[in-house]
């Protein structure tokens, strides 16, 4: 019989989960995709981006999801260590929202949820309908199943086994603690897990004490997940999870410290009723406790939770500047190029200054063009040994003369609002043409590396003249990318008669290629498939010199 409830206990877990999902999901759906513009548009102000955290969280009704698609925002280069880590800490109060709202016993309105979304999910002909229909049916599964939780776990509670397992298992706030990460990382969402924990102290089955530690736990499962999610991403991100980490830890540890004073807190806030914590008075008394009201505990384990996050905003939030500003000391940057997608240069408040603007634009177009050019070599290397870390680093330098490009374009075309001198007005298009082409020499090593790796997961095979000819091909791409590079880094452009030559002899290098490639086809030396990556990293290549060239020449001439 206990079995048999244990089971029933475990599928109103998977109805709660499975309600808070499609809550979710619809909720999305309701905002139509606002989330990302919003988060594009967020200032620097700790305050907002903790407001955002916090928002982000209760929409998406799971921590976790929350700063996973917050670390995903880094290493794309649309939020800063700054922002990041104000709304990392913010997600704790959207959390606790959330958890605010399933601590009400209205459970009674489960069922009539389900039924209106149900109706408006399947019959409704406005897509706005459905997707409301979609919250209220999540809506009304999260309670039923909280309900069917509560209900089969209170007999399992006073049995005597779980009574005894209490003992061995919950005496220890750590313990507990990590019980409520582990219960995080299963569940995948900080409110899921919450919820379940709730459903455990309402029905006896747990303790105030041990309830609130396991909320605790919560911090940390999330911490996980947004690990997880830092897992061969950017500097920048690594850094995020690293210092949330620090605050996420130093939070817990205060507050375990002094434990029952934190309890005496929360069953003083909770309507002064007696939770099963001591009260600030007889904090260190010796007498036996009062009767204990399970009807409020599962409040207490609320407001708990929630005074943690208040706790662990108000402490760390004027602190994120200082973990922004020591990040490369604590965690430096490890070789000559600074990986983070965002300018280093650029200073957007310098722009009515244009000497100084110009010379951050330039700054920041010779970064770009020495990231193009390690992209490059990187590439060449793949031919030789096709390596997994470095196909990491080739996409992650993609991403990043993206987000570049994005950046410095903008701020050349705020520059020339200002109506600089005419011989400095001369460098805004040489800069901007260089910055695209920059980008699309990106864009051709991103396809000459899915070449390759399309080549080696389908095990095709290149004959050695082949793979000579590439090579011979890539090395005339590279050494005209190299002068490019030099042409944006000083004032010496290279000979206009030198520079054609060498495009001349690429494009004839490329001509020879197709031919021998044919010859190798018509003969069967080379297959269908291998022939078409072939020539696909062909055309790569030569885009690859004519960006180069086109830079070149457009510095020539301005010059």
């Amino acid at each position: 019989m206990r079995l048999f409830q244990l089971f029933e206990a475990l599928g109103g877990l998977a109805l709660f989960v499975f309600g808070m999902k499609t809550m979710s999901d619809g909720l999305q759906r309701f905002a139509s995709g606002r989330i990302r513009r919003i988060l594009e548009k967020l200032g620097g102000n700790r305050l907002s981006a903790a407001l955002m955290g916090g928002c982000l969280s209760s929409l998406l009704q799971s921590s976790g999801a929350a700063s996973i698609l917050i670390i995903g925002f880094v290493n794309a280069g649309l939020l800063s260590l700054y922002q990041a880590l104000g709304m990392l800490v913010g997600t704790g109060l959207g959390t606790a929202l959330a958890v605010q709202f399933i601590a009400f016993k209205i459970s009674f309105l489960a069922l009539p949820a389900i039924f209106v979304g149900v109706v408006l999910r399947f019959f409704s002909k406005r897509r706005r309908w459905v997707f409301f229909g979609e919250v209220l049916l999540g809506f009304g599964l999260l309670f039923f199943g909280l309900e069917i939780m509560e209900s089969r776990l209170l007999p399992l509670g006073q049995a005597e086994f779980f009574r005894g397992t209490h003992f061995f298992l919950f005496d220890v706030p750590i313990v507990n603690v990590l019980i409520g990460a582990l219960i995080t990382l299963l569940v995948q969402s900080g409110s899921a897990a919450i919820g379940v924990i709730l459903a455990m102290a309402g029905s006896g089955f747990i303790g105030f004490e041990q309830a609130t530690a396991m909320t605790l736990g919560e911090v940390l499962g999330t911490l996980a997940l947004s690990s997880i999610g830092a897992i061969g991403g950017t500097l920048t991100a690594k850094r995020t999870v690293f210092f949330y980490g620090v605050i996420s830890v130093v939070s817990i540890a205060v507050v375990l410290l002094l434990f029952p004073f934190y309890l005496a807190v929360v069953s003083m806030v909770t309507s002064g009723h007696w939770v099963g914590a001591p009260h600030l008075g007889s904090l260190f008394s010796l007498s036996p406790p009062p009767e204990v009201f399970p009807a409020v505990t599962a409040r207490a384990v609320a407001n708990s939770y929630t005074l943690f996050s208040i706790f662990m905003a108000l402490i760390f939030l004027p602190f994120i500047g200082f973990f922004a500003r020591s990040a490369g000391k604590i965690l430096p940057e490890k070789g000559d190029l600074d990986m983070e997608p965002q300018p280093r240069y650029l200073d957007f408040r310098v722009v009515n200054t244009p000497t100084l603007a110009f010379l951050q634009a330039g700054n920041e177009v010779k970064r770009m063009a020495q990231i193009a050019y390690s992209m490059v070599s990187d590439t060449l290397e793949q031919f030789y040994e096709f390596n997994a870390k470095r196909s990491t680093l080739i996409k992650q330098k993609e991403n990043l003369l993206d987000v570049l490009q994005k950046e410095i374009s903008g701020f050349l075309v705020l520059l020339a609002r200002q109506a600089p001198a005419a011989e400095k007005s001369m460098e805004i298009p040489v800069l901007l043409s260089a910055v695209n082409e920059l980008e699309g020499i990106g864009d051709n090593c991103e396809i000459i590396h899915d070449c390759l790796r399309r080549k080696k997961d389908g095990a095709v095979y290149f004959s050695d003249t082949a793979m000579d000819e590439l090579k011979s091909l890539a090395k005339q791409a590279s050494y005209l990318m190299n002068l490019a590079v030099e042409s944006l880094d000083s004032f010496d452009v290279p000979n206009s008669e030198v520079i054609r030559e060498l495009r001349k002899n690429l494009l004839s290098s490329e001509e020879i290629l197709k031919r021998n490639h044919l010859v190798r086809l018509s003969t069967g030396n080379c297959t269908v498939i291998a022939g078409l990556l072939f020539i696909e990293i062909i055309a790569a290549f030569t885009k690859i010199g004519d960006c180069s060239y086109t830079i070149i020449e457009t510095r020539r001439t301005i010059h």
